[in-house]
């Protein structure tokens, strides 16, 4: 044996010598899809995301000690504006087979993504009502693959009709906003309009070229207020909404509080960027292994009152004490 030869085998057994012994293989980097009605995918990318939302599930992975890149990885999509891309987009991350997808969105996205898998877990963050929906057999135990969070939506329509009527006293109609998706929230919100003697016209609006229109009859029949779901047309278009809110001097209170913070006059609603950040840790469970069908779905037990003053006094409107004292936040 010459002497590279020496050399040569004297490396190999190093090489052996060193290796760990029963070493584990690589960890595996868990995929997480996510669905943001609204934005963006762009927004949503990355491990400092500008979607505000998306954060707030990074910071709790973060705060579970996960690690982004080296744990996980997200595949994040947004409709930027047109939720006629959820279709797509489910079929999209269904087809990557990614780990477990956290979904808001509503009942028809969620009813998309229950319908392409039965396999993949589904974090929901925003139902309004998943039992009454069919999206999944009860709260206690889901028994599919959805689990999550519900907002409680329709529970709340009442109080949002009735801090509408206080912060604006004159209002004697009220119209309120539908579209396909939230044929629901019209069907509560009517509910508690007969029941109270409060005169509410419904407007459903099919696409979003309709919104002018909408506001349009809404004027024209003279309601003094406007009562606006976050549902996929609506949400998508919030920017349009509450500039035409403006524009036609019509006070509206919104089911969420991304209206207000762009400008919208009042939301009572959960707080959505906590609920995102609480998706944490049913993505947390079910990674290690927790069934979701097995996974209770939590409501929320908190819900803020959210006012923009300048919108109100671009509008007119002195905010009652009554009301003032009940605001979460007063945005100045």
């Amino acid at each position: 044996m010459d002497r590279r030869e020496v050399i040569a085998s004297i490396g190999g057994v190093a090489l052996t010598w060193t290796r760990p012994a029963g070493a584990q293989p690589a960890r595996k980097v868990a995929r997480i899809g996510m669905i943001s009605i609204g934005g963006p995918s762009t927004d949503m990318t990355g491990p400092q995301p500008r979607n505000r939302n998306a954060g707030a599930f990074l910071r709790g992975m973060d705060e579970l000690g996960y690690v982004y890149g080296r744990d996980f990885m997200t595949e994040p999509r947004g409709t930027d504006g047109m939720p006629e891309r959820v279709p797509s987009i489910v079929a999209e991350l269904v087809g990557l087979k990614v780990d477990v997808i956290v979904a808001t969105g509503g009942g028809a996205t969620l009813s998309l993504l229950k319908q392409a898998t039965t396999t993949i877990p589904i974090v929901m963050t925003a139902s309004p009502d998943p039992v009454g929906q069919g999206l999944v057999q009860s709260l206690a135990r889901p028994g599919g693959n959805l689990t999550g969070m519900s907002l409680q939506s329709l529970e709340v329509t009442g109080k949002r009709l009735e801090l509408l009527k206080e912060l604006v006293p004159g209002a004697e109609t009220v119209a309120a906003f539908w579209d396909s998706t939230s044929s629901e929230f019209w069907s509560a919100a009517q509910a508690v309009g007969q029941a109270r003697g409060w005169k509410l016209l419904p407007i459903e609006i099919r696409d979003a070229g309709e919104i002018p229109a909408a506001f349009k009859t809404a004027s024209d029949a003279g309601a003094g207020a406007l009562l606006i779901p976050a549902s996929g047309v609506l949400f998508s278009r919030a920017r349009q909404i509450v500039e035409l809110a403006a524009l036609m001097r019509l006070p509206a209170m919104y089911e969420l509080r991304p209206f207000v913070d762009i400008g919208g006059l009042v939301s009572y609603a959960p707080n959505i960027e906590g609920i995102w950040r609480h998706a944490a840790i049913y993505v947390d469970k079910i990674l290690k292994g927790a069934n979701p069908a097995e996974l209770p779905i939590e409501q929320p037990t908190k819900f803020e009152l959210v006012i923009n003053r300048r919108a109100a006094t671009a509008l007119g409107l002195t905010i009652a004490p009554s009301i003032l004292i009940q605001a979460d936040e007063v945005i100045e």
